[in-house]
Parts: structure tokens; sequence; C-alpha cells
């Protein structure tokens, strides 16, 4: 199977468009929209804190319930948390004025929010823009859908794929509060397949796992993230089956987007200038791996060396060391950018410091961490911490 990226792609059946409706200033985008055009397949995951938005136990519930989805309302510049019976109450009104506006049930749509926290939702201004929205919606808005999620994003994120009549498409945002287990951002994603509901959720779980569910930017987990994932069968292909060919070759492709998708955020994650992948190898177990991974991962003091451009060895180490991961120091090997720091446990002798001051310039940081104690390993992406993640976090509200 090959897989043709697609620029300014477009998903048979379905409209997609961003809209500004005031909640953010000078214009700026803040209301998406996607829309099947038909009944649609929906699988979704979801955030694991438990201080959520409305949107989310809403979301879960109409995925439960509702045998298909038309649509996905989202919003930025207010994250509608923490916000009590109000906020519920609010979310209930921006899903029932898209329904009406799409002339569909309530039950057909999901909704999504982001941005600061314990802010009541100006939800007049949403409801007054949907029907403007609706109107504006095309086959080719991705990018300003993608425009219209921002929050602190420098760049509107989308990628989309074809093998055969199959597309897979979509969008997501997030800079910070990027952390492991779903979601902590937003990702909408649509297919033009035919599979039934239960196949779907098991395809975005597969997709998700090595993908969303392996960055983070700063360790944190917000309040209202997902991943939400819609397949209208305009594709007239036979019902995808689990564990088939056309299953196999449908989660290359998802995994693919979602892949792609992942490191954009990481890429573009607040104050960001380095791209960083962690793989441990030889550990007894993915699980044991992917530990020693995020600790890495979210250690600060790697993630400010990093930033400081300076090869301090001893940070990585110590991180792996406080994993949590029982660990054999003799066998310990650590490479930088292919070239090995520590074997055996000691230091390489000889390894020169200005080639190696060259490496930790580059823009893509590799550290490999060899365990020598199993078969098994794992992949994390983050980015460096440097002075403007500290500014932008601080001055977040103000």
């Amino acid at each position: 199977m090959t897989l043709k990226e697609l620029k300014n792609f477009q998903v048979p059946g379905f409209l997609a468009g961003g809209m500004a409706c005031g909640l953010k200033k000078q214009g700026i985008k803040d209301l998406s929209l996607i829309v099947s055009e038909v009944p649609a397949t929906a699988a979704g995951v979801f955030t694991q804190n438990q201080m959520v938005s409305p949107t989310v136990p809403i979301s879960r519930k109409a995925l439960k319930s509702s045998r298909t989805v038309r649509a996905i309302i989202a919003n930025s510049g207010n994250a509608n948390a923490f916000t009590g019976a109000q906020g519920m109450k609010d979310c209930e009104a921006v899903v029932a004025a898209t329904a009406k506006a799409l002339d569909i049930s309530a039950k057909e749509v999901l909704t999504a929010s982001t941005g600061v926290i314990s802010v009541p939702l100006a939800v007049k201004k949403i409801e007054a823009g949907i029907p403007k929205l609706v109107n504006q919606l095309l086959p080719k808005g991705w990018t300003q859908a993608a425009e219209g999620i921002m929050t602190t994003d420098l760049v509107s994120k989308t990628c989309a794929v074809q093998y055969g009549d199959i597309i897979v498409g979509g969008i997501s945002k997030g800079s910070g509060m990027i952390q492991p287990n779903m979601a902590t951002m937003l990702a909408f994603l649509a297919s033009n397949i035919r599979i039934d509901k239960r196949t779907l959720q098991r395809a975005l779980k597969e997709a998700v796992d090595p993908t969303f569910n392996c960055i983070t930017v700063d360790g944190e987990t917000s309040t209202n993230d997902m991943v939400l994932l819609l397949a209208n069968g305009q594709a007239d292909n036979p019902p995808v089956k689990a564990g088939s060919k056309a299953y196999k070759d449908f989660v290359t492709a998802l995994t693919h987007v979602c892949k792609v998708l992942a490191f954009k955020i990481v890429e573009d994650g607040e104050g960001a200038t380095k791209f960083v992948t962690f793989k441990v190898n030889g550990a007894r177990t993915k699980n044991q791996a992917e530990q020693i991974g995020k600790r890495l991962a979210n250690s600060l003091l790697v993630k400010t060396a990093l930033f400081g451009e300076d090869p301090n060895w001893g940070r990585i180490i110590a991180a792996v060391g406080s994993a949590g991961v029982p660990i054999k120091p003799n066998k310990l090997e650590v490479a930088l950018n292919g070239t090995t720091l520590v074997k055996n446990g000691e230091h390489v002798k000889g390894v020169s410091a200005s080639s190696l001051q060259k490496k930790m310039k580059s823009k893509e940081i590799d550290i490999a961490i060899g365990l020598h104690l199993g078969k098994a390993s794992a992949e994390t992406y983050t980015c460096d911490l440097s002075y403007d993640y500290v500014r932008i976090n601080a001055e977040y509200t103000t």
C-alpha cells in the first residue's frame, strides 16, 4: 500500500470551516465546524483529567448513545471548564444551536472547547455565529477549521493521505499542556471509508497509542481534550472487518495522519526550539520502556539542557535511574544523535566536545537509551523547555 500525501485536501462527503464569532479579539478565528453530509460512524478518545469541561461528558454520551454522528462543533478562546451548572447548560445550548442550523438531531453533534479555564462562555456569540458558519462550509475548508481551534499555537495543523479510493484527513491543535495518555489536545479526523462503529473505535485506539499517546511538551494534562474520528462510508468499499488487510491498511493510513499531527504539536510546543526523540531499547517490557521515555521527556533538567545546547549526559542517566524501572547501571548505554556517550555504564572517553556541541545545535535531537535487559522498546517525542515557555504561561490570562 502506498500513501499519497494530499495538500489543501478534502474528504468526500465532508464540509469544514472556521470563523471569528467574537470570543477572541481582533477578528481572530475562534469557531470551527466539521459536517458529514450523510450519517457517519464515530469514535473518540478523551483526556484522563478528572476536572473536565462539559464538552467531554457530552461528547462521550453522544458517541455511546447515537449510532451515527453528523457534526463536530468546536470553539477556542474559552475552555468552558470548571464553570459549574451554567457551563453545562451553555455547552448543551451550543449543541442545540448546531443541530438546529444543520437540521439534524442534537444526539448527532459532538462538541469541544479550548482556551482559558473557569471563564463563563459567551454562548450568545457562538449561537449567533453558528448559522453564519454553516453557510461558509466548504469541502476544502479544513485549514479554516484548523485555524479556528488554535490557542497558543503558532501554526495551524492539518494532514491528509489517500490510498486507492480511501482518504483519511484531519486537523489538530496543541502547543502546551501536552502529556501522554489521551488526549491533552484536540484532533478531529475524518475518512470516507465504510466501517462499523466498534471497528472504528479499535482502529482509532491503535493509531493513537504510538502517536498522540507518545508526545509530551510539559507533562501537564488538560481538562478538555479529545481525538474524534468520523467515517461516512462514501468510498463504498466492502465493510472493513477487524484484522483484515483492509483494516490494517486503514490503521496504517490513520496512524500516519495521527503521527504527523502529533509531531506538528510537539514542533509547535510553547517556546520550543528543538524536536526531541527518546528511543528506549532493550527493556524487559514495552511499559517499562515507555515509563523511562516519559520520565526523560518530562524532566525539566533534561529539557532545559537541550534548550541550552548543553550535552550534560549526567541529567539523562539521572532521569533514567529515577523512572521507577529496575535497571542494571553497568549495562546502560546512551547515544546522542548517533554519538555514544555512555557504554557499559561508563562515560566513553575521547568524544570530541566540539563535535558534540555541534550536534546539540541541531533542531532535531535523537537520544537513544540502551538498557540491554530485554527486547522491548518505545519512542517518546517532546521538545525543549525555553525562556519563552515560562513567559507564555506566566502571562496566559493577563
